[in-house]
């Protein structure tokens, strides 16, 4: 299969999944390595392509449903899972995380976290890669965008992090 072919081949599995796609599933799948994938990916991307990457694997964004939004937070390394579980608890998807970086910037990671099992998958992923949270660039200051399927899931939500100290209000 030359280049092309497996260029449109990984946009076809993309936009039949309904889970994230892994790059090492995708290799395996079309008999090359991960980083062909890699390159492939961000080869589509640069043709505009919306792909994005989580951490459980590639998905191809689509348009949200609900409401979108933001909670500003803090907390330690130690907190994250209890914070991330809070939200997912209460009905959302976690996104993204947002932190301000003083020389990058705005930096943003997808998630796209929307049940505990999410959650723990991404906790187990931090632990094993020796991975610090993003906001630990901030003195764990950072926002997630949330996409929620009502009002009511918002509120829930904040009210879970402000019991555990967590929102920055």
């Amino acid at each position: 299969m030359d280049a092309e072919a497996r260029r449109a081949e990984i946009r076809q599995t993309l936009s039949r999944a309904t889970a994230p796609v892994s790059a090492a599933a995708l290799a395996r799948d079309l008999g090359v390595s991960r980083q062909v994938i890699v390159g492939d990916v961000a080869l589509l991307r640069a043709a505009g392509l919306d792909i994005s990457a989580t951490p459980r694997g590639y998905l191809l964004r689509q348009e949200e449903r609900g409401l979108l939004r933001t909670v500003a937070c803090r907390h330690t390394a130690k907190e994250m899972e209890a914070e991330l579980t809070a939200m997912v608890d209460n009905g959302c998807t976690v996104m993204d995380v947002i932190v301000e970086h003083p020389v990058y910037g705005q930096l943003t990671g997808t998630l796209r976290l929307s049940s505990r099992y999410d959650v723990g998958q991404f906790a187990a992923r931090c632990k094993e890669a020796a991975a610090p949270p993003l906001s630990l660039l901030t003195e764990g200051i950072h926002l997630h965008t949330l996409s929620c399927p009502d009002e009511g899931a918002y509120q829930r939500v904040c009210a879970a992090l402000r019991e555990l100290g967590i929102l920055l209000e």
